[in-house]
């Protein structure tokens, strides 16, 4: 019996030093799990702080880094909730083992800034001892407080606001006196501006369909139907048309214009058809213009040039814009009130040759590395060159950028022109480098005059990315929404993007903005209209908050 007491001994023994080799690998596994997880966490932050910076520094140098940095961001997200969770599995491990030592590893957690001062504080108090928790005496004096600060949220909250209008009577004569009606936003005023707003800038800046919006609502307890919710929309288009309009003009007035389209699906019957919004974009910041910037838009079923014809009639400027034959009209010396001045952008130009000098988009491709064009590549530099001068004089006036551009500019472009005409001369039509260069010089018109404009007009920009930079929430949207339902939801889908989008270039909350004005238009004088432009309003905003 001894024999097999001992040999039981033995076996619990190495039971339980496996157990406890086991409990240890399971540890080292977590931790090595956990620092993993942060070192991945880590180089993808260090990645998109690069890409970020690299913008910064350089500006939109490449046509994917936008995408790359969404992409990244992406990423990040994922792998900062995963070393969240790895972490906390390590020091779960660490803790049910005491007497285990854990290897330190470092980990960059997100930096959390100072909660804003005009929220809200409620003061939860835990409650305080009575006695000393050490003697148990009950001599015991407040000499501070530790705080902590949890940022909350309350769900959207609904209230219905009563108007009460009380009625009196004279008991001389009998009569009734009773204030007057105030005027609301909407007939009979059953819904307040801040649901407007909210309804109209959830469909239009959110991209959320009315459908989605009413769902939700009625998760929270409020039944607003769609047919409901797309009144509002009306109603909305009704009251702020005035600012429309005083937008549109402002719009017009300038001498300089980005202009640009962009497709939307246009519900037909059997499926969908292309049709088209149209943007015109005035921003003079880039040369240190004291207009407010501000973009029109305009909807279409086709991409006819009777559209822009029609959007700019009488108005004469430079139109900065791509090389699509529809603006050609607005070109021609016999133009009413006169000729519009061509700047074609220099960043579609660029483009084309992008592409064929794409290192990494041949590997996505499947493609050889190598397999890139030299021509094409040393065009990019040369671009480029000129890109650099560029971003050095954004933000200067308007003479200041023409006399740099004069003497830095010019002679780059000139040698790039005499450049490109040679390799063009050695290359067959059928070429696609010689296609690229023929964007830029075509052997039938002269672009050469439009894409140099800016050589000779200190105003003008060298791209026209203040209009893709307009469309780019459109392009957003159109996977929410799939398609306007009509042109009549078409034009009013150009209505609201004129107004948020004005709003989004004066660094404007639009939702804020919506509901602040529609408040207001009612008792406020036709006279005074413009003092509820995004760029009026931002200044009166400002101005109370400094008072």
């Amino acid at each position: 019996m001894s024999d097999a007491a001992s040999e039981i001994a033995r076996l619990r023994a190495e039971l339980a030093a496996q157990t406890a080799r086991a409990q240890a690998a399971e540890r080292d596994l977590a931790q090595a799990r956990a620092l993993a997880s942060c070192t991945e966490a880590m180089i993808q932050e260090l990645k998109l702080e690069i890409a970020k910076l690299r913008r910064d520094k350089y500006g939109i140098s490449s046509e994917r880094r936008a995408r790359l940095i969404d992409q990244l961001e992406l990423q990040l997200e994922e792998l900062e909730a995963a070393a969240t969770e790895d972490t906390l599995a390590a020091e779960q491990a660490a803790q049910d083992d005491k007497t285990s030592t854990v290897r330190a590893f470092t980990r960059r957690k997100p930096v959390r800034k100072p909660f804003p001062e005009h929220l809200p504080r409620e003061r939860v108090v835990i409650e305080a001892p009575t006695t000393c928790t050490c003697c148990g005496s009950d001599r015991i004096v407040k000499m501070g407080e530790d705080v902590t600060e949890t940022l909350e949220v309350i769900p959207r909250q609904w209230k219905v606001i009563q108007t009460v209008r009380e009625k009196f009577t004279c008991r001389c004569c009998e009569k009734i006196s009773q204030p007057p009606a105030p005027f609301h936003t909407i007939p009979r005023g059953w819904a307040g501006p801040q649901l407007i707003a909210m309804v109209a800038f959830d469909k239009y800046g959110q991209h959320q369909p009315l459908n989605r919006q009413s769902e939700r609502i009625a998760r929270e307890g409020i039944d607003l139907s769609l047919s409901t919710l797309a009144d509002l929309i009306g109603h909305a288009c009704v009251a702020l048309s005035p600012i429309h309009e005083l937008i549109e003009r402002h719009v017009l007035t300038a001498g300089r214009l980005h202009g640009d389209d962009t497709t939307v699906p246009l519900l037909a019957r059997g499926g969908t058809k292309t049709a088209r919004l149209w943007t015109y974009v005035r921003d003079d910041q880039p040369w240190g213009g004291s207009a407010p910037p501000a973009a029109l838009f305009k909807f279409s079923r086709d991409r006819q040039m009777i559209h822009p014809n029609k959007h700019l009639a009488g108005w004469q400027g430079v139109l900065q814009a791509d090389a699509y034959s529809g603006y050609n009209d607005l070109y021609l010396a016999d133009r009413s009130p006169g000729p519009a001045r061509s700047a074609l952008c220099w960043s579609h130009a660029r483009r084309k040759f992008f592409e064929l000098a794409d290192i990494a988009g041949n590997v996505r491709k499947n493609k050889p590395a190598h397999d890139i064009s030299p021509v094409a590549l040393e065009a990019v530099k040369r671009i480029d060159a000129i890109f650099d001068i560029e971003r050095e004089i954004n933000g200067m006036d308007a003479d200041a950028r023409l006399a740099v551009r004069q003497a830095r500019s010019r002679p780059l472009v000139e040698e790039l022109h005499t450049w490109l005409l040679e390799e063009r001369a050695r290359m067959s039509k059928h070429n696609s480098v010689s296609k690229a260069i023929d964007y830029l010089m075509p052997p039938k018109g002269d672009r050469w005059d439009a894409f140099t404009a800016f050589l000779d007009d200190g105003r003008i920009c060298l791209t026209n990315n203040a209009a893709e930079r307009a469309l780019r929430g459109i392009a957003l949207g159109r996977k929410s929404w799939l398609f306007a339902g009509s042109e009549r939801g078409g034009e009013r889908a150009a209505f609201m993007y004129t107004l948020i989008v004005s709003c989004k270039m004066n660094d404007i909350d639009p939702q804020a903005w919506m509901a602040d004005v529609l408040a207001r238009m009612p008792d406020i004088a036709v006279s005074r209209l413009p003092e509820l432009l995004p760029w009026n309003w931002k200044a009166q905003q400002e101005a109370v908050k400094a008072a």
